[in-house]
């Protein structure tokens, strides 16, 4: 296996790992057997000294056989995806978290529900850039855009998706591995594209519950308020 692909962090990413690789090894015979070709025929058909140039009009077979194999090759990749593209970009769950995420030049804004778990309340939070999640807990995003086209790229979760501009597109991961990894935009948006990187910070619980309790002191206040009535 090829060792210089980022750590895999998400639930999803062995499936597209072994998919990259199957593209990857097809990709790299199918170049060597061309190159190897190629060559043989520069020996092959070099200049000589009195040899005429003759004319070829092909090889019907041939011609029909490389066309149906890669035809083959596209069918089998296609089914081959479609349980994981399924899996990543159409079932995507309601999330034990649910974070808004929208990309506006140069930085992405992300906003917590709070509490009551409904965005668009006073006790939402933004924090710009940073984006807190649970380990091992599926986290869905609703991803937009304010200005230009982003991408949200987070290459050890194995997830890319691109930012509309009014759009809301859902997308969701689950964090195996606690950790601060970078997101950076993959989509050039302006002058200050290669500055706009936002951080994952993927804490485990009793960490998750601790940055909670900083973010929404009153909660803190209520839970004990609550256990001392009880």
């Amino acid at each position: 296996m090829l060792s210089w692909l980022p750590e895999n962090i998400s639930t999803f990413g062995p499936q597209i790992d072994r998919l990259f690789y199957v593209v990857h090894y097809i990709v790299t015979v199918t170049f060597v057997l061309v190159m190897a070709v190629f060559v043989w025929c520069l020996i092959m058909y070099r200049h000589r000294e009195g040899r005429r140039a003759t004319y070829t009009h092909g090889n019907t077979t041939l011609e029909i056989a490389w066309t149906i194999a890669p035809a083959l090759i596209l069918v089998f990749l296609g089914l081959a995806s479609k349980s994981i593209w399924d899996e990543v970009k159409e079932n995507i769950p309601v999330g034990d978290v649910q974070v808004m995420v929208t990309g506006k030049q140069f930085n992405w804004e992300i906003v917590y529900p709070g509490p009551d778990g409904k965005f668009a309340t006073e006790d939402d939070l933004q924090i710009d850039n940073d984006l807190h999640v649970p380990i091992n807990k599926k986290v869905r995003i609703n991803l937009g855009a304010k200005d230009v086209i982003h991408s949200f790229f987070v290459p050890q979760l194995r997830l890319k998706q691109d930012a509309l501009p009014g759009r809301t597109i859902g997308m969701w991961f689950e964090a195996t591995k606690a950790g601060i990894y970078e997101i950076p935009c993959a989509e050039l948006c302006g002058f200050g594209h290669s500055g706009m990187k936002g951080r994952l910070i993927v804490h485990d619980a009793a960490g998750y519950d601790a940055w909670q309790k900083e973010q929404w002191p009153a909660r803190v206040q209520l839970d004990t308020s609550d256990s001392k009535r009880g």
